[in-house]
């Protein structure tokens, strides 16, 4: 028997920073052009509260009016972001997470164990956690996650699912 903590080993596991990093490299561009518009809208404003007083009505309308486009398209900008960064995130999770239990899985194998628990433990001596040694075949396989072949499934754990019991005086 054996307890890995899965929490831990998807926050050390070198795949989980590798895919992280991908997300920070895949998302800087638009990253960077937020900022950009974001301190571009920072230094018109102060610059209309510096010269409003001063402009002609008309030119302080038009400027406050353009003002506030650019500051919605800003906000709509930054929630597509957003949306868009989570989204992603979730995606590479929840694949590092299939990787995780498919080496989980095999390091179990390979090491003769009948029984291997997760989530929900809440005391487990020494011995019984393998999350290190689990580790430490990860830090042996390559950082980045194998690329699943074409048409595969997602999922490629192993149903631990008890065929359906039979109704009450049913055959």
């Amino acid at each position: 028997m054996g307890v890995v903590n899965f929490q831990k080993l998807l926050e050390d596991a070198p795949q989980t920073k590798t895919a992280m990093q991908a997300l920070e490299n895949e998302f800087a561009p638009r990253r960077r052009e937020l900022l950009t518009m974001q301190n571009d809208l920072k230094a018109r404003d102060e610059k209309l509260q510096k010269e409003g007083a001063v402009m002609a009505e008309a030119d302080r309308a038009k400027a406050e009016k353009t003002l506030r486009d650019s500051q919605r398209e800003f906000s709509r900008k930054a929630g597509e972001f957003q949306d868009d960064a989570s989204t992603r995130r979730n995606e590479e999770i929840g694949k590092v997470q299939r990787y995780l239990v498919t080496e989980i899985q095999g390091y179990a194998n390979a090491q003769g164990f009948d029984l291997v628990l997760g989530d929900g433990v809440f005391f487990a001596k020494g011995p019984l956690d393998i999350t290190a040694q689990v580790l430490a075949v990860l830090a042996t396989k390559p950082a980045s996650l194998p690329a699943a072949a074409p048409g595969a499934p997602q999922n490629k754990a192993p149903s631990t699912l008890a065929p359906p019991a039979k109704a009450p005086g049913g055959k």
